[in-house]
């Protein structure tokens, strides 16, 4: 794991935990770890409270991180725990342009009289304009869903076609509501990776289809959202609209594309979020998966696969798929 370890910048923030010790807020620098409950002024129960708080810590952290006279320990030798505890997730759908293209592509109707290529190039162009004029679709997930960036994955018996979606995910830092797009990134913390899973069989309501899509039934299973595994903080990632987002399955590469596909950037989502709702410390933005699903590819996960995905400067996660009732 320690290979995997450092992202970019100074520091970086996880939860993490030694054999027979509750889980703690941690400092990641130089792969090794300062347990925040102990370093900080005051005690922090976990990452989401230094978040909270997060205009002061900010300052505090980066001294600590520069101090090589406290109380590191190796990261290797410590479990690491998905970085945060949400209290919300917003998740962006048909949010990158060539994956919405290949999907729609993908389940065109039998007797669409178009050719591949007409189909692409109407799609594209209805994107573009969605892009320019239309609004972001956003819809909510569950916390029960986090998993840690290590973790087994249980695939549940009822999931007929369980897929894979890495995504770049914003952690939010202060309360926003009703925030301009200008401001929105004011309200980011961080960023960290999430794999948001969808059994792809139920994402559609079959019982009535005038309902559409069903979110509770396809993405909401216990450890449909492996988290991390890292918060890097935003000050040191130059361009989170141009990060690379990669997807291997068992060693080959299914996702590889540049959040610059985006049709919405985290500005707008996180501006648009707020118009409706409130977000509030340490919630998550996911902003959608590029193209290379499984549903593109004809093959989605099953028993034994091994997922490794990876965005620019944030780490690397690894997750174990597990039939449920093997585990």
């Amino acid at each position: 794991m320690a290979m995997l370890a450092q992202p970019v910048g100074p520091f970086a923030l996880g939860t993490f935990s030694a054999p027979d010790r509750e889980p703690f807020p941690g400092l990641l620098a130089r792969e090794q770890v300062l347990d925040l409950s102990r370093a900080l002024d005051w005690t922090p129960t976990g990452l989401r409270a230094v978040v909270e708080r997060w205009e002061e810590a900010l300052p505090v952290l980066h001294s600590l991180a520069d101090d090589v006279t406290l109380d590191w320990q190796p990261l290797e030798g410590l479990r690491v725990h998905a970085p945060i505890d949400p209290r919300q997730i917003f998740q962006s759908g048909a949010n990158y342009r060539q994956h919405v293209i290949d999907l729609e592509v993908a389940h065109r109707s039998p007797d669409d009289p178009r050719t591949v290529e007409e189909a692409r190039a109407e799609i594209a162009a209805v994107m573009d304009r969605r892009a320019a004029e239309d609004l972001p679709y956003v819809f909510i997930g569950l916390p029960t869903t986090i998993a840690g960036p290590y973790d087994d994955v249980v695939l549940p018996e009822w999931a007929q076609q369980p897929d894979w979606e890495l995504e770049l995910a914003a952690v939010i830092a202060k309360p926003a509501y009703r925030v301009s797009v200008e401001e929105a990134l004011e309200h980011v913390a961080g960023y960290t990776i999430a794999n948001d899973l969808t059994d792809r069989a139920t994402v559609f309501r079959r019982d009535m289809k005038a309902i559409g899509t069903d979110w509770l039934r396809c993405k909401n299973a216990p450890g449909f959202t492996p988290l991390g595994p890292w918060l890097v903080p935003a000050g040191s990632i130059a361009d989170p609209g141009d990060l690379r987002v990669t997807l291997k399955l068992n060693g080959d590469t299914m996702q590889d594309e540049s959040t610059k596909d985006m049709l919405f950037g985290i500005a707008r989502l996180v501006s648009y979020i707020s118009q409706t709702a409130q977000l509030l410390p340490g919630d998550l933005v996911l902003t959608g998966s590029p193209a290379g699903n499984g549903i593109h590819w004809g093959r989605l996960l099953r028993d034994g696969d091994v997922m490794e995905g990876s965005v620019t400067g944030l780490g690397v996660q690894r997750t174990r798929c597990v039939a449920e009732g093997t585990e």
